[in-house]
């Protein structure tokens, strides 16, 4: 592979900013491959993979090149060479890479790798807890697979299509998909692509979405013509599979403390063909109390650490601090607290979030079922979904009845 300076100069300016700036790596690398409409494919790829793959490796590289945040610009260079040197990738004559120690890099490369901290390239409180909550061996095989890149998953729109068909549509726009085993909306790319420039997406088809995310919505047991609560709603992902799943029939509430998700929501909606929803924003406790004991089904997909999606967000793994994972256990606590008076009796909640951690999963839900707000409603059943074991993100999901 040939080094190109205007690539690798984009590189270089998104790391500056994710490191530096602390912007979220998924808008930065947008904003780079928006720089030049020259850029190919191939150019464009380039910039995301490479990006991504030092911001998921930052530990290790920083420790092989022996430099410290904040990271000036010949740092991010210094990263930029560790990188390419572990690629095998040849190192052009720029004064950036003058006296980059090659061999010195492989050795100490080796030394790390037997070191899980550097070698999956995580802080050391991260790699403490993990262990402290899933065990040596059941961690190290979880977090490894976290390192890898995801695979581009669609769910189909049933609303407009079949799967058969959506599969037919992306062939004819030159992208290739297969099905996967046990989920029934799903395809999966067997390349990479820019799904949201195609014909079908603009026409509402597909929304891309993880495998194991799609699963959550179904774990609902929605029917049409039901009252059905998404009370974390965010942009709605699950939100258009229940609507899709209730064939645009009965009632949903999409309900979020923010404002700007609900908007993103309305516009999914509307391409997506989706009629049956109603937008709410909780400023106040009085949208929750509105729906006291009124819900069929009630989704909570809580607020949580984000630990069964690292793989999508890399960089969550240096913006994520152990306070922040005490605190969000006690929203979610709250959550199912307040949030579980919407369901009617005879009604049902899932509680998901995509998080591995038992702490913020099943023992979220043994706490509430012990507590006096969840004394009316029973265990069914719960859904442990891990990256190592099911090739998709990690995701928790249970499912509880409120007694009639």
């Amino acid at each position: 592979m040939r080094l190109h300076r205007n690539l690798c100069f984009a590189v270089i300016d998104g790391l500056h900013k994710i490191f530096n700036e602390n912007e979220y790596a998924d808008k930065v690398v947008q904003s780079l491959l928006k720089r030049d409409k020259r850029w190919g494919s191939r150019d464009r790829g380039f910039i995301a993979e490479t990006v991504y793959e030092i911001v998921r490796y930052k530990r290790l590289y920083a420790e092989i090149a022996d430099v410290k945040a904040p990271y000036d610009r010949d740092n991010l260079w210094r990263l930029f060479a560790v990188w390419a040197t572990l690629k095998g990738i040849k190192l052009p004559d720029w004064k950036y890479f003058e006296h980059t120690p090659s061999r010195k890099i492989k050795g100490r490369f080796d030394e790390l790798s037997k070191i899980r901290k550097f070698s999956e390239s995580i802080p050391d409180w991260m790699d403490e807890l993990g262990v402290a909550e899933l065990g040596e061996d059941l961690w190290t095989e979880e977090i490894a697979k976290q390192n890898e890149q995801a695979d581009v998953i669609i769910r189909t729109n049933t609303l407009k299509t079949t799967k058969a068909k959506l599969q037919k549509t992306l062939a004819d726009e030159g992208i290739v998909t297969e099905y996967i085993k046990g989920y029934p909306s799903a395809l999966k790319l067997t390349e990479r692509a820019n799904v949201f420039k195609t014909e079908a997406f603009k026409l509402g088809l597909f929304e891309v979405q993880d495998a194991s995310s799609q699963l959550v919505a179904e774990y609902l047991e929605v029917a049409p013509g039901m009252k059905v609560v998404d009370a974390c709603a965010g942009a709605g992902g699950k939100t258009l599979h229940l609507a899709s799943l209730m064939k645009n029939k009965g009632q949903i509430f999409a309900m979020d403390i923010y404002e700007s998700k609900l908007k993103k929501l309305k516009l999914r909606a509307r391409r997506n063909g989706v009629h049956n929803v109603e937008f709410k924003v909780i400023e106040s406790t009085k949208p929750i109390k509105k729906l006291h004991g009124k819900a069929d089904r009630l989704l909570i997909d809580a607020p949580c650490s984000g630990l069964g999606v690292l793989r999508r967000n890399p960089d969550a793994k240096w913006k994520l601090q152990p306070d922040f994972i005490e605190n969000i256990k006690n929203t979610q606590k709250e959550i199912l607290a307040q949030y579980s008076k919407m369901v009617k009796p005879g009604g049902k909640l899932v509680y998901a979030t995509c998080s591995i951690l038992p702490s913020e999963n099943e023992k979220q839900i043994e706490n509430f079922l012990t507590s006096e707000a969840g004394k009316d409603f029973t265990f069914e059943k719960d859904k442990k979904i891990l990256a190592h074991q099911s090739g998709f993100d990690g995701f928790y999901m249970a499912l509880l009845s409120r007694k009639k």
